[in-house]
């Protein structure tokens, strides 16, 4: 388990992430919401003290047991189903920002809920999300999170907790004395990667492995952007295209746990942007019904390559977080079906207003789900002068 000197680590990591994540700086007074679930009260009781130091006015709030989760799910009447807290519309719209500390006891605990009645509460708490999409490009809001190790999770990746909890510590450079350092020196290396990305002219690009032939679509007005400070870990550099242009076939070799489910073998077929075909191993009506959500869960809101030089994670995690950063052999490349970040809108994000981003096809949806690919694979940009170009193969960039 992660000792006292690893918490106070992972909270000089966390605190430098929020601050890195956010356009403009932090100043006194500011409002930062501090969720936590009840396994990682330690890790919050380490970095509350810290945010009072900063001058920030924290909003702490624990997050439901899983019994409670399920409670809620089964026994909700339909109104209590979309129930706004009130004061909730508020808070949201004056928070500079959030820290989520997940530490999950079970992580399947819903398999036995009509995957609808997920969907709906989903859709029904969108506008919290949508205010803190607006102040974040307006440079108001940071945010970041991060995975407390759990026996839970540790289970259903087939590791000890002692090992899970190695991962963590590796992949977080906990076992550093000065770990902020390391994910500064990571920080500035993206930023090449991201230079040479984004000075290509890109009419589209096609992602090859195994099971995996995709064309993506990058569309206007986009940049690749990652490594930013939004999640600890994160080695991923990522862009969300225009949903319009997607075709062919996407495989998640990894499974996918998800709002209390499981799903493995997930196999998408997109035809002119929508998925057309999905069949799953095990979770397929989940999956399903995960699409049905909205009219854009059905659609690409992001695309993005892990470089294995970066990511030290080279075991499956059972939580997104750090499957989706997993280095290993071959690196990773993930999908997330649903919603758009505006921030790879390459000009001002305060200025992409939802008629904008309707016409450069960023997807909007309650949705956002990464499915995760660790295949070798091979990842081609076909450029606007009808040359093409290598981008990314044996989980690095070719740059």
């Amino acid at each position: 388990m992660l000792t006292q000197k690893h918490l106070e680590r992972y909270a000089d990591v966390l605190l430098w992430g929020l601050k890195t994540a956010r356009a403009g700086k932090f100043k006194k007074d500011d409002i930062v919401l501090l969720r936590y679930d009840l396994s990682a009260l330690g890790l919050a009781e380490v970095i509350y003290p810290r945010l009072l130091d900063m001058g920030i006015c924290p909003v702490v709030r624990a997050g439901l047991s899983e019994p409670m989760e399920q409670a809620f799910y089964e026994r909700s009447g339909p109104k209590q189903l979309v129930f706004k807290t009130p004061g909730d519309q508020e808070l949201f719209s004056t928070l500079n920002g959030s820290i989520s500390l997940r530490g999950p006891n079970s992580i399947t605990h819903l398999g036995g809920v009509d995957p609808g009645r997920i969907g709906q509460a989903a859709v029904a708490r969108k506008y919290l999300n949508d205010i803190l999409d607006v102040r974040e490009a307006e440079g108001l809001f940071g945010w970041t999170l991060c995975v407390y190790p759990t026996e839970e999770l540790a289970r259903h990746a087939n590791l000890s907790i002692d090992e899970y909890s190695d991962q963590i510590i590796k992949a977080c450079f906990l076992y550093k004395k000065d770990p902020v350092s390391l994910w500064q020196e990571i920080f500035k290396n993206a930023q090449s990667i991201k230079r040479w990305l984004n000075g290509m002219k890109v009419k589209f690009y096609k992602v090859e492995s195994n099971n995996i032939d995709l064309e993506i679509f990058p569309g206007e007005c986009r940049k690749w952007i990652g490594i930013s400070g939004h999640n600890i870990p994160s080695f991923e550099l990522f862009l969300s295209p225009d949903w319009r242009g997607t075709n062919g076939i996407y495989y998640a070799d990894q499974p996918t746990y998800r709002s209390g489910n499981f799903a493995r073998g997930v196999r998408l077929e997109f035809r002119n942007g929508s998925v057309i075909k999905v069949d799953a191993e095990v979770g397929q009506d989940f999956v399903r019904k995960q699409l049905e959500m909205d009219e854009g869960a059905n659609k690409l809101g992001e695309f993005s390559l892990t470089d294995k030089r970066f990511s030290k994670i080279n075991k499956f995690m059972a939580n997104t977080l750090f499957d989706e950063n997993y280095g290993g052999n071959s690196g990773n490349c993930h999908i997330a079906l649903g919603a758009s970040y505006s921030d790879t809108y390459e000009g001002n994000p305060a200025e992409l207003t939802k008629e904008k981003k309707v016409k450069l096809g960023f997807n909007d949806s309650a949705l956002h789900w990464d499915l995760v690919n660790t295949e070798k694979k091979r990842v081609t940009a076909y450029l606007a002068n009808g040359k093409k170009k290598t981008i990314y193969e044996n989980g690095m960039f070719a740059c």
